[in-house]
């Protein structure tokens, strides 16, 4: 989320560009989900600068951003995480995985049920969705997304990780007084740094087969 649709548009292509290198710059087709991850963050501020053109409500805009916000980026970071991981070190994220698949039905379910509807709060954009038990689905979100990067094994993610939970933290805070939402700031930083972490990839192994 950006303070206006302009601010939302410029974050969002600048975002959408980082993933468009991240992607080309792939070595291991396994790490292309989370590579692929800056894409869809900026195509998610490209949509809410319609959220903004539209003054809110409850339009195609709002749901889809409803969409990629909630029940997408619960499974598409888990699933990146674990298919970047190594063998060994995919328990975490395969349990980060579930919780996020068990917490995104609950939301898909609620969205395609329930009216999702936005309102202009000056700088902010609120967004409201009527779903059961709130606070579990907020921590089962939240394991899913960071935790997944807390357990990935590997200290850039780790670090990812960190920045992305403090981020959510002032972002979140920022937007309950209705300040300015600052998430598109912090989505640019996080697209920065998944790109360090896709150029320091090593490249593929090769498949070995024994000698028979």
């Amino acid at each position: 989320m950006c303070w206006s649709a302009t601010a939302d548009l410029v974050a969002g292509a600048s975002v959408a560009a980082v993933g468009v290198v991240c992607v080309t710059r792939v070595r291991d087709g396994r790490d292309l989900p989370l590579a692929a991850l800056p894409l869809l963050l900026g195509a998610h501020q490209l949509v809410e600068a319609a959220v903004w053109d539209a003054g809110g409500g409850g339009g195609a805009a709002t749901v889809a951003w409803a969409v990629i916000a909630l029940p997408l980026l619960a499974v598409w970071v888990p699933a990146g995480v674990w298919a970047a991981a190594r063998p060994a070190a995919r328990r975490g994220p395969a349990c980060a995985l579930a919780i996020g698949l068990a917490t995104a039905a609950v939301l898909a379910h609620g969205i395609a049920t329930r009216p999702v509807t936005a309102e202009i709060r000056g700088h902010t954009v609120g967004y409201h969705l009527d779903v059961p038990h709130p606070p579990l689905l907020v921590a089962g979100y939240l394991l899913a997304t960071v935790g997944s990067l807390l357990v990935s094994g590997d200290r850039r993610l780790l670090a990812l990780g960190v920045v992305v939970g403090l981020g959510a933290a002032v972002c979140f805070a920022l937007w309950r007084l209705e300040f300015v939402s600052t998430w598109c700031a912090f989505a640019a930083l996080w697209s920065v740094l998944l790109f360090d972490w896709v150029r320091r990839r090593p490249a593929a192994r090769p498949l070995t087969t024994g000698t028979p």
